[in-house]
C-alpha cells in the first residue's frame, strides 16, 4: 500500500476492520471528535490547531465513552513500544487510532496522520469547504532508526527573526526531525541577550556592512546587519520546540569564532598582541585570527553567560550545551605572553592542549550542573575529556576516531550534509558554495561509516544536517538551501533504509512529487527539481564551487 509518506515508516499494511461499508477511508467531519489520554495532551492541542485550521473542522473533545467509536481520532499510549514508535490505524468501525510509545511517538504518528489527510491539512484554512478529508484505511507501525535526527541552523551569520525560528521548528516536526541545534554566536555576530553583560547583545549582535556572496567578492551590501534574541524569546522558542518533542542544543562558540564578543568585552582578546579595543563585529567570512585570551578572566566570563543559557534552556529540553571549539586558529596563543605563561603554568606541552584544557574546563563546569558537552570534531586535539560528545562535520574520521575511544558521536560530515553546498553544478545556481550535494546524494548519505566496531558503533547518537548562512541572507534563501534535501536527510536519520547503493531513489522521487505539494502549501521557497527560478537565481554573485566528487575522510 502506497501512501506517499516522507520520511518512509517501517511498515504500512491494510486495516484488519475493513468493514462492509464499501468506504475507502475515515471522512473527518464536523462531529468528529478528538480523545486524548493523559500525557498526550500536546498533541491534542497541536492536532486541533492544524488540523482544525486547515479544515474548519472543531474537533470537539471526545469523552471516555468515545473509546470505539466510529467518528473519533483517539490518542493513547502504550510503554511497550519504543519510546518514539507509534503505531496508526485507521478503520471504519474504530476511526483513527494513534498509539504511541510516549508522547513523543503519538506526535510523530500525528505527523504521518497530517500526511496522509493530503496537501490541504498543510495549509491554514479551508481550501475546499464542504469536502471532508479522508484518512485511508491503514495499519501502519513505525519507529525511528536514531534517536538524535537534526538539523542546525547558524543564525550568527545572518540572524532570522524569532518567527522564523519558530517557522523552521514547524519544518522540523513535519519531517520527523527532533534536535534543533542553534548556532547563536560567532565572529559576525551575538545572538542571544546575556543580562550580565549587555554589551554582547548591544554591540556584539551588530555589524556596519556584510559581504555579498563568497568573502573573494568585491561585492558589499552596506545595509548594517544584525538583532538578538532576547530572553522571552529564547523561552518562547524553547517552549515551541518542547511542544513539538524537539530538543534544543544552544551553541555558545569558543575560543574561535569569537570576534563579536570581543568587539563587545575587548578585555576577552589577546590585548598583549592585538589591540583588542579596534576590533568591531567582523564583517566578512572565513576563519578569524581573533580568538579568545586563555585568562581567569575568560573563564569567569563565559561561565557567566552559560548561567544564563543554561537558565534558559531547561535540562529536559537541553541536555546538550554546544560549544563549538572548531576552527580555532592559534597564532595569537603563539605570540602571547600570557597564553605562553598558562601553557607552563599547566604543564601542557603545545596550544593544541591549551584549547583541551579550556574545552575540559567546560566540560566539568558543565558535568557539576547536570549538562553534557559536545562540540565540533577539532575538541579531539589535545585530548577530551571522558563525557564530552562530538559532532563529527570534517569528514567520518573525527567521529570514528571519537566512538572508538567510547565517546559520542553525531554524523554531520561536511562532504555530505552540508546543507549550504550547493544543489547543482549548473550555471544559475546562486551563490555556488562547495561540492555538489544533489537531492539523490543526500538521500545516498550513510551516518554509520563502515568498519566501525560494534561498541563503536553504539556510540553513534544520529545525524544532523548543517546550515551556515554565509550566503543565506534571509528565510528565501534558507529554504532554497534546505529543501528539498532536509526531506531526504529526515528519511535517512528515521527509516530503516538499506545500504547506500541499494536505496530505492526513483521510489523516493516518486513519493516527493506529493511532498512538494505539502511544501508548497507550507509556503516553502525550495529549489524546483527543474532549477531555480528567475527570483532563486543571484547572477554576478561570486561563490567558491568545488568541483569534483567530495572526498571520503
Amino acid at each position: 500500500m502506497d501512501m506517499e509518506l516522507i520520511p518512509a515508516p517501517v511498515h504500512i499494511g491494510g486495516c484488519a476492520d475493513t468493514g462492509d461499508e464499501g468506504r475507502a477511508g475515515f471522512v473527518l467531519d464536523p462531529s468528529t471528535t478528538l480523545t486524548a489520554a493523559p500525557g498526550t495532551e500536546n498533541t491534542e492541542r497541536w492536532l486541533r490547531s492544524t488540523l482544525g485550521a486547515a479544515f474548519g473542522l472543531p474537533l470537539a473533545p471526545g469523552g471516555r465513552d468515545a473509546e470505539g467509536a466510529a467518528n473519533t481520532v483517539r490518542l493513547c499510549l502504550d510503554p511497550a513500544l519504543e519510546p518514539e514508535g507509534y503505531r496508526l490505524c485507521a478503520g471504519p468501525a474504530t476511526g483513527v487510532e494513534i498509539t504511541g510509545g510516549s508522547a513523543a511517538g503519538v506526535f510523530w504518528g500525528a505527523q504521518t496522520l497530517r500526511q496522509l489527510l493530503g496537501p490541504e491539512a498543510f495549509r491554514r484554512a479551508p481550501v475546499s469547504p464542504g469536502s471532508g478529508p479522508v484518512v485511508p484505511f491503514t495499519d501502519i507501525e513505525d519507529g525511528p532508526r536514531f534517536a538524535w535526527r537534526g538539523m542546525m541552523l547558524d543564525v550568527a551569520r545572518h540572524f532570522l527573526p524569532k518567527d522564523d525560528v519558530l517557522r523552521y521548528l514547524d519544518l522540523l516536526a513535519a519531517h520527523k526531525l527532533n534536535v534543533f541545534h542553534f548556532h547563536l554566536t560567532d565572529d559576525q555576530g551575538w545572538r542571544i541577550e546575556i543580562r550580565r553583560y549587555p554589551r554582547l547583545a548591544e554591540v556584539g549582535s551588530w555589524r556596519s556592512r556584510t559581504k555579498h556572496g563568497h568573502r573573494a567578492s568585491e561585492l558589499w551590501d552596506e545595509t548594517p546587519h544584525g538583532g538578538y534574541y532576547t530572553q522571552d524569546d529564547i523561552r518562547e522558542i524553547v517552549a515551541y520546540a518542547a511542544e513539538r518533542h524537539i530538543r534544543v542544543v544552544p551553541e555558545i562558540d569558543i575560543p574561535g569564532h569569537s570576534q563579536a564578543a570581543i568587539a563587545a568585552y575587548p578585555e576577552l582578546g589577546n590585548a598583549d598582541v592585538v589591540d583588542t579595543t579596534a576590533l568591531s563585529v567582523w564583517d566578512t567570512w572565513g576563519i578569524n585570527a581573533n580568538v579568545l585570551a586563555p585568562t581567569d578572566n575568560t573563564l569567569r566570563f563565559f561561565e557567566g553567560v552559560l548561567e544564563e543559557v543554561l537558565a534558559l534552556f531547561p535540562a529536559a529540553t537541553s541536555p546538550f550545551i554546544h560549544i563549538g571549539g572548531d576552527e580555532c586558529r592559534k597564532d595569537q596563543w603563539k605570540d602571547s605572553p600570557a597564553a605562553q605563561a598558562r601553557i607552563e603554568e599547566f604543564g601542557l606541552a603545545n596550544e593544541d592542549e591549551l584549547q583541551s584544557w579550556i574545552i575540559r574546563h567546560f566540560d566539568t563546569w558543565l558535568t557539576a550542573r547536570g549538562r553534557r558537552l559536545i562540540g565540533w570534531d577539532e575538541i579531539l586535539e589535545g585530548g577530551l575529556p571522558a563525557g564530552a560528545a562530538v559532532s563529527s562535520w570534517r569528514g567520518y574520521g573525527g567521529g570514528i576516531t571519537a566512538a572508538e575511544a567510547g565517546h559520542d558521536v553525531v554524523m554531520c560530515p561536511e562532504q555530505h550534509v552540508y546543507l549550504d553546498h550547493r544543489q547543482d553544478g549548473g550555471p544559475d545556481e546562486p551563490m555556488p558554495i562547495g561540492f555538489v550535494r544533489t537531492l539523490e546524494d543526500v538521500y545516498r548519505f550513510e551516518p554509520v561509516p563502515p568498519g566501525l566496531s560494534e561498541a563503536a558503533a553504539r556510540h553513534i547518537l544520529g545525524t544532523q544536517a548543517n546550515v551556515w548562512t554565509e550566503v543565506m541572507q534571509n528565510r528565501s534563501r534558507v529554504d532554497y538551501q534546505v529543501f528539498p534535501r532536509l526531506a531526504a536527510f529526515a528519511e535517512v536519520a528515521w527509516s530503516p533504509l538499506p545500504a547506500s547503493a541499494d536505496r530505492d531513489f526513483a521510489d523516493f522521487e516518486r513519493r516527493m512529487t506529493t511532498h512538494y505539494a505539502r511544501l508548497d502549501a507550507l509556503g516553502v521557497d525550495y529549489r524546483p527539481p527543474g532549477g531555480p527560478l528567475p527570483r532563486q537565481q543571484r547572477p554576478g554573485v561570486l561563490g567558491r564551487p568545488l568541483e569534483g566528487p567530495p572526498p571520503n575522510v
